[in-house]
């Protein structure tokens, strides 16, 4: 009887393996990093940067600066990790080319103790009820109201809410603490609350 042997579908190379032939000069193991992240880097600028142009430039940018630096990266963190932490460099370093009026002056934090809209939260994605993310009216609010949120807040609660990351991961990626990304967070859910009232029925959480 002949054995029929089956070549395994599972050849792929890991991110470390890639990454260690990227940095002895293998272009086609950068190339297939390359592969491997691009839509989502181009999905994350354009969530942070809410521009098509803007987002295509962050992704040549990005991949750029990878390219560069690939020895700079040790592995301590993951490679996804680092990407949105260069994704958020190239974002906020055109962001910085024009002048962002500061639109969040009056959701300073509340007292402590003190009950407040401040503490209110917008329902993660997973729990909005299905006919109002297909509602128009509604995406397009939203949409605008995410573009005017200053950039700070934005990528922050872009990472925690629609990238699903955890707040304390947000504050790593972002090299903050964990107490400023969630005031952060705080202020860019207030923000959309109000902008979004009329369309969803929002809970009061505190952020975790």
């Amino acid at each position: 009887m002949h054995l029929i042997v089956k070549a395994s579908k599972n050849n792929a190379k890991t991110d470390d393996q890639l990454l260690r032939g990227a940095k002895e000069g293998d272009r086609a193991a950068f190339s297939e990093l390359v592969k491997r992240y691009e839509d989502m880097v181009y999905k994350f600028s354009f969530k942070v940067c809410r521009n098509k142009d803007e987002a295509e430039e962050a992704l040549q940018d990005t991949f750029v600066n990878v390219y560069k630096n690939l020895s700079s990266f040790d592995g301590r963190s993951k490679l996804s990790t680092w990407l949105y932490r260069i994704v958020i460099n190239n974002c906020l370093m055109k962001k910085r080319r024009r002048k962002l009026d500061d639109l969040m002056e009056s959701y300073d934090e509340p007292p402590a103790g003190e009950n407040s809209k401040h503490n209110a939260r917008i329902p993660r994605w997973d729990e909005t009820p299905a006919d109002l993310l297909l509602n128009k009216e509604f995406h397009e609010l939203l949409e605008e109201a995410i573009l005017k949120l200053p950039v700070d807040y934005r990528i922050v609660f872009v990472l925690r809410d629609i990238e699903g990351r955890s707040t304390e991961e947000a504050a790593k990626i972002l090299g903050i603490s964990h107490e400023a990304a969630k005031s952060r967070l705080r202020r860019a859910r207030a923000f959309l609350r109000d902008q979004l009232a009329p369309y969803m029925n929002v809970q009061e959480e505190a952020v975790e």
